[in-house]
Order: C-alpha cells, then structure tokens, then sequence
C-alpha cells in the first residue's frame, strides 16, 4: 500500500539505479576526478532546492532525520518548547524528544492541520518553536501562523514529510518558514523508499543541518576533515542509490500531482452528491497534493458506520497519527510534566472521530486511508468506488 510515486515505478528509476551501480560509487563523496562519479546526491540536493526555489536544500536517510537535523540547525536546546499538532505522524513528535525539546500539542482544525487559533495559548516562557505539519498533502493556513511567529519572535519549523508537491499562496510546501523538513518513504508523494530532505534559504541554517547529518563536517566535504568541526553529528547521510531514484521520481512530480487532482475532482463530484458530511478545510485549493480525499460527517455514528461498511475505519482510529494513539509518546509526556490522554485535545478528538480519509494517491490503512482509489484508477473505477461510498452513506 503505496504513495503515489511508487505506482509510478519504471524502467527509468531502474535504469537509475544500475547507473549508479555500474560507476562503483555508491556513497555520497567521490573522487573529482573520476568521470564515473555521478553526483547523484548533490544532483538532488541542487534540484529539489530549485524546484521549492530555496537557496539550499540538503538530502538525508529520512524524513525523520530530517526533523531531528532542522530541530538541531535551529540551535533548540533541552528543556525548550515547541508547539506541534495533536495529529500528526509520530516523528514530528520523537524527533523533538530525542533533541531534548518538549512537544506542546495544539488542537488542528477542519483542515486536519494546526489550528491557528490554539496556538498562543499554548505559548510560554519557554516556547521557541512552531512546528506546523502540512498533514496528508494539505498546507497549513501558513499566513496565521508566520503572523503569530512574528508576534512572539518564534522560530518556525514545517514539517513538509507528506507535502513534498505542495504549495501554499504561490510559495512551496517547507519554503516559507526559517526552514522545512520532507519525507521520500513509500507512503509519500514521490519516494525512493526511504530517505529525506531539508530546505532552507537561511546560510547558517544549512550548514549546521548538514554538520548535524555528517558527523560534523562542513558541506560537500572532501575527505575527512580533522580539527575543524565544532558542530556535534551523526550519521543521516543519503547514498548515490536513494538519490538516483529521487531524482527520477522529483522529475515526475508536477505529473503525479496534477494526476491525483484530476481523479480526486472527480471522485469529489461524484460523492458530493450524498450529503451528509463535508470535505475538510483546502487552506490553498490550488496547492495540496490531492493525496488524500477526507469527508467530515455530520456525526461520528455516521462516520463509523461508513467507514466500517467500506471496510476501513474513522481518522481517529487510525495508527501512529494520533496522539492518544502513541502510548509511548504519551508516557514521555508525562515524565515532563505534559500528562495527556485521549480527550486532552476535545476539538482534535472531535473532527477525528468524524473524519474519513479517502485514498487518491496515498493507499495507507495505517492513515485510515485503505480503502478508495489510486493514481492509476481509471474513471470507471473512480465512478464504481464514488457509488460505493453513496451506497455507504445511505
């Protein structure tokens, strides 16, 4: 059950792949002066920071990696604060805890994102950090919360891991704040199975993310340097076979993303037509990644009765997105004072237990999204999987 991109595997990420095995440099650093290096990493890093039309972008193992280089690059130190979502993957929250940052979760809104108007009563002498999480594709209302940034002179994190694709007012998904965090899992819009990215137009910013991913070292380092490193790291770096894959998958994203669109259009005007729910907050219409398409019902008896007669399940059901779901999330919590349980968060609780995801690109049953259609539906599979959820409905 994949995201968008791996249905879209062929012989061009192949063929990729063998280049890169056939050159004998699979590590991100070679020889200069050897025609078989192929640069495939710095290729990505080059490309994708083009492409978010950032100054600097830097390839990682992982999109949670990512997080813990950008939380790092930010100079957060233990015991400080940042404000994060109550739904969201599990890494948004474990990679701020191995940093020794304290997670403070706010509620989200129709969106399924952060809710901009929770966020300052969360604040504290403490905070330092937002972290707002373009959740299944879907931006954050990104203009509220640069505002409340800017007010309380807080630094700003987006995690980007499901939203690489996505834009928000014109300006890409990980591009607006002080510097943003993606994911190319299996699950994401394009993938190479595993592996990550991080996105900055800050100098100081990048360096020091990079030194955090490699053991110190400054970029794009030549063999090992000795006695100057003064940054601390550890080991997130991307090979020449992670990066050959991303860069034939980075080239087919404007495809996929103006794929899923069309088939969750169309999808969205078949099913519209049931009634009883409503689609979840577009805070850009024209910039999430059609991912996911999620219905609120009116009720949540309603939303569990579909759900299960479709043989998939409400969002608050499902797996590492949820905070009352992670039970070692929550024991970590209350060890710094932050006790929570299911019910801390009664609007997040509320919208969840109302919520269907819909796959459109991303088939995951672990985001309640198991069931619906797929980038390659043809409209006749689109219409049979619409009439089935009408059917549902009644």
């Amino acid at each position: 059950m994949p995201g968008p991109g791996a249905y879209w595997f062929g012989k061009e990420e192949m063929e990729a792949v063998i280049e890169v095995m056939k050159s004998g440099y699979l590590f991100r650093y070679g020889s200069e002066n050897d025609p078989k290096f192929l640069h495939k990493v710095s290729t990505l890093e080059k490309e994708f920071a083009r492409y978010c039309n950032v100054k600097f972008a830097l390839a990682t193992s992982s999109g949670t990696s990512s997080l813990l280089a950008s939380v790092l690059a930010l100079g957060l130190k233990p015991g400080d604060e940042i404000i994060v979502p109550a739904y969201t993957f599990v890494a948004s929250y474990s990679s701020v805890i191995f940093a020794g940052i304290v997670p403070v979760l706010a509620e989200i809104d129709e969106s399924l994102t952060l809710d901009p108007d929770d966020i300052e009563r969360r604040i504290t002498s403490r905070t330092k950090a937002i972290m707002p999480v373009h959740m299944l594709g879907n931006p954050c209302d990104m203009d509220k919360i640069m505002a409340i940034a800017k007010k309380h002179n807080l630094l700003v994190l987006e995690d980007a891991c499901q939203a690489a694709g996505a834009s928000y007012n014109g300006e890409k998904a990980g591009s607006i704040g002080n510097i943003g965090a993606f994911s190319l899992n299996i699950f994401k819009t394009i993938n190479s199975g595993d592996g990550g990215l991080v996105i900055t137009n800050d100098k100081a910013l990048y360096e020091t993310a990079f030194s955090v991913h490699d053991q110190g070292h400054k970029p794009m380092r030549f063999g090992v340097e000795v006695g100057t490193r003064n940054v601390l790291g550890l080991n997130f770096r991307m090979n020449e076979l992670t990066a050959a894959v991303g860069l034939v998958q980075l080239s087919k994203i404007d495809r996929i993303v103006d794929t899923l669109r069309q088939k969750r259009k169309k999808l969205k005007s078949i099913i519209s037509k049931a009634g009883g729910f409503k689609f979840r907050t577009l805070n850009d219409p024209n910039g999430d990644c059609a991912t996911i398409c999620t219905v609120i019902f009116d009720a949540k008896e309603q939303a569990a009765k579909v759900s299960k007669a479709l043989g998939s399940k409400t969002v608050d059901q499902s797996g590492w997105h949820v905070y009352a779901n992670m039970e070692h999330i929550l024991n970590h919590l209350k060890s710094v004072g932050q006790p929570h349980t299911k019910g801390s968060y009664p609007k997040t609780d509320d919208i969840l237990s109302r919520a269907m995801n819909i796959s459109v690109g991303v088939v995951d049953g672990g985001l309640g999204a198991g069931w619906g259609i797929n980038i390659n539906s043809s409209d006749a599979e689109i219409e049979a999987a619409a009439k089935q959820f009408i059917d549902a409905c009644k």
